[in-house]
């Protein structure tokens, strides 16, 4: 598992302080092998003095006061012995030790050692050096304690310790201080990379870098972001080119299935039109003739009227039938959409009086539109009675509200009803037709497909919403006339 550089650079530093000090250990225990030989060669010199002076026919007694006058380091001792090891001389401590035997296994003087390193009567390691004098026969021994080495040892191993230890402090302060940049530089990479990890592709401000490769791979990913941030602009401006040319696509793909189904039923709807105008011409004849007649009563002449205004009503919406079978419309003439809706609501008010239900209209200053009267007049039928059907299934208020308003350029009509509204899945379907979501028997699905044909015939939009209510909002569209068009 990868470490961070700041223990990497500790873990190196140890790695050579341990060599170092294994070097420094292998030294200093180099220099106290070189101390104790010197140490031998110092108590050998004082062994051959005494036994110099012990030639020169001084008696023990002297020799002892010589002994003790002689400069040997601290603890150091000099003496002389017999053949049986019993001390004649000592340089310290004489009246403890003078007289007494220091070995009950001595060794004859000729296999005695001249040099030798062990713990004296006293208990003190020491370096002897031992020499014979024969005159005595007599064994003069030099001891100097062992800690004389180290005593002289300690202060050059303490010396090159606090030189290794000094400049290991000042390298982890050279370090700290180069590498105080780096890391800086790396820990402001590290937040930028989780930053662009989580799709931040906002390039960072350029700061100072502690090397000339560090500022060229600022430079180079500050570059890479500018080109990461136009490619991700440019495939987004192509999704969306892509999206818009689906929609596009789909828009067209259902309008080429609606003129398709608009034309299937085009024939349909021409015969059926041409059959039906043909009773109604007669009945709205008949009708005619009947009120010329001087034996028909008042009540009857009224009851004739409606019949053949009634007549004259449905054989328009047969020719609205045709026009729409045909895609095109008849002579057009400037009107205005709440003359339309006056003479629906005229038609249609007894029919919501007898079904308890609340009508509204509000009128705005609409301008004119282009238009044929009856057309319109038969979408705006078509609304109400669908409004009218939707609000009879409701438990609640039963209201339909009319709005009629626009500015200079459109004109525009909906029609609100507090019903169920439409589900989501057949507003889809609304326009197309034979689609109804009527029972059976009482929808034939083309109100609003003859109503779409009509207002798109006339350069308008229709379409729906969902009213805040719940209910069903239908509404269209229409651009307004020219100024030397309108109505005087």
């Amino acid at each position: 598992m990868a470490q961070p550089l700041r223990r990497q650079i500790v873990f190196l530093n140890l790695a050579i302080l341990v060599p170092v000090f294994l070097v420094i250990a292998w030294a200093a225990r180099a220099t106290f092998r070189e101390q104790i030989n010197t140490l031998e060669a110092e108590s050998r010199s004082t062994a051959a003095t005494v036994v110099a002076l012990l030639e020169r026919g001084l008696n023990l007694s002297a020799v002892q006061t010589v002994m003790s006058e002689i400069p040997l380091p601290t603890g150091a001792v000099v003496t002389v012995t017999d053949e049986q090891s019993t001390v004649l001389a000592r340089s310290r401590d004489p009246e403890q030790y003078v007289g007494t035997r220091i070995s009950a296994t001595a060794l004859p003087m000729a296999e005695v050692p001249e040099f030798v390193v062990r713990e004296g009567v006293d208990g003190v390691e020491r370096v002897f050096a031992n020499a014979l004098f024969r005159g005595g026969p007599y064994l003069v021994s030099v001891g100097i304690p062992t800690r004389v080495a180290n005593e002289r040892v300690a202060p050059i191993f303490q010396r090159n310790l606090i030189i290794v230890v000094g400049i290991t402090l000042f390298t982890l302060i050279l370090e700290f201080l180069l590498l105080r940049p780096y890391t800086r530089a790396f820990d402001r990479a590290i937040d930028f990379a989780g930053r662009v990890a989580s799709g931040d592709m906002t390039a960072p401000e350029p700061a100072r870098m502690p090397s000339l490769e560090m500022e060229r791979l600022q430079n180079s990913v500050i570059e890479m972001l500018a080109k990461l941030r136009e490619a991700r602009e440019a495939v987004a401006a192509q999704v969306a080119e892509e999206r818009r040319m689906r929609q596009e696509l789909e828009s067209l793909q259902r309008q080429v299935i609606r003129q398709e189904r608009l034309a299937a039923i085009g024939v349909l709807v021409s015969g059926v039109a041409h059959e039906l105008n043909n009773p109604l011409q007669a009945i709205l004849g008949f009708a005619e003739l009947l009120q010329i007649r001087n034996d028909v009563p008042e009540h009857v002449r009224g009851e004739l009227l409606l019949i053949q205004k009634e007549s004259a009503r449905a054989s328009a919406i047969i020719r609205n039938l045709s026009r729409f079978s045909r895609q095109q419309s008849a002579a057009a003439s400037p009107v205005r959409l709440r003359d339309v809706v006056s003479s629906v609501v005229e038609l249609r008010q007894r029919k919501l009086e007898e079904d308890n239900i609340e009508l509204e209209v509000h009128e705005n200053d609409d301008p004119p539109v282009v238009a044929v009267f009856q057309e319109l007049q038969q979408v705006v039928l078509n609304f109400m009675i669908n409004a009218e059907q939707a609000v009879k299934e409701t438990p609640g208020p039963r209201r339909i509200t009319i709005r009629v308003t626009g500015d200079p350029t459109v004109a525009r009509m909906e029609v609100e009803d507090t019903g169920v509204g439409v589900p989501t899945d057949d507003e889809p379907k609304l326009f197309q037709p034979f689609f109804t979501t009527k029972p059976v028997g009482e929808g034939t699905g083309l109100g609003l497909s003859v109503s779409y044909g009509i207002i798109q015939s006339h350069g308008g939009s229709i379409g729906y919403r969902r009213a805040a209510s719940g209910g069903a909002v239908f509404y269209f569209e229409l651009p307004a006339a020219p100024s030397d068009e309108k109505p005087a």
